[in-house]
């Protein structure tokens, strides 16, 4: 954690217990047929990750002074959808792979058909845990949440990313269009944790033009430096098979810029993604952190 601030390195471990906790409460074992649907999900969410979208939520939300349970939901709910995906993405059908965040993925340890409930269980516990009343007082705030959570989440979103993914495999993409794919798998929940902050604590649309630009500029560098570690990084540290984009003959980021040059447009994205929180002063530095965070991470 060398390079990060001692906010950051606090917030990371805080959020990551945090999210942690509130699914292991939510997924307590049930003493019937769908313990193994439980411990699926379980396998799936609890450990591991860097918890990236619920960090954003807090660090969002925290500058407009939303009580703690109300983020700490709001965060829950996106990592569910986050998990949910990563389950899914993982099956034969899709990405295929064997190693997830450190460990078996969830098809390997259970089957396919669980995998697959399981991804399904936790798409709905996210529509579940934003519409109940604890999360909001306002149902009107509330309501706000479930619509920018499906928004980001399906066709217009990262489900609309991930179908774009994989016709990547089957055709060449110049570099808008690889822009346009990871601004929708990847971008669109970055962008939706950030505006969960201003949706909790109710700034107007026209209020957060600002954090829209910095969420979008820090999507597109997070895909960016996740290119650069699929081909630079240690599989240990990362915790999944690495460079199979390349073995599959998919364009990246890298192959269409160069590492050079890829390195460099992550970085001015960075500093795009920062002067975009001008105008929130001291409030905002976490935000930035984070920002600079996502060219120092090694996983």
């Amino acid at each position: 954690m060398s390079g990060m601030s001692m906010a950051l390195v606090r917030a990371l471990k805080d959020v990551a217990a945090d999210i942690d906790a509130r699914f292991d409460r939510a997924l307590t074992l049930p003493e019937d047929p769908r313990a193994d649907l439980f411990k699926a999900m379980r396998h799936a969410a609890i450990g591991g990750g860097k918890r990236l979208r619920p960090l954003l939520v807090s660090a969002s939300a925290r500058m407009f002074n939303v009580n703690a349970e109300s983020i700490g939901r709001a965060g829950l709910a996106l990592e569910c959808i986050h998990v949910y995906s990563l389950i899914h993405d993982d099956l034969p059908a899709m990405d295929d792979d064997d190693m997830r965040r450190g460990k078996p993925t969830v098809h390997k340890v259970f089957d396919e058909a669980t995998a697959i409930l399981a991804g399904d269980s936790l798409l709905a516990l996210a529509f579940e845990v934003l519409a109940n009343p604890a999360t909001h007082a306002d149902p009107s705030v509330r309501a706000d949440l479930v619509l920018a959570l499906a928004a980001a989440a399906g066709p217009h979103g990262m489900a609309g990313g991930q179908m774009l993914d994989l016709e990547a495999e089957r055709t060449t993409l110049d570099l808008p269009a690889i822009t346009r794919l990871q601004a929708l798998k990847t971008g669109a929940l970055i962008g939706c944790a950030v505006e969960f902050g201003a949706i909790l604590g109710r700034i107007p649309p026209e209020g957060r033009v600002g954090l829209r630009g910095y969420a979008h500029d820090i999507g597109l560098a997070f895909q960016i430096a996740d290119d650069i570690l699929d081909v630079e990084g240690d599989e240990e540290l990362m915790g999944k098979k690495l460079r199979k984009d390349e073995a599959a003959g998919k364009e990246t980021f890298l192959t269409l810029m160069g590492l050079e040059r890829a390195r460099e447009q992550a970085r001015l994205l960075v500093d795009q993604a920062i002067e975009h929180l001008h105008d929130f002063g001291e409030r905002a530095d976490l935000l930035r952190d984070i920002a600079r965070f996502t060219l120092e991470r090694k996983n």
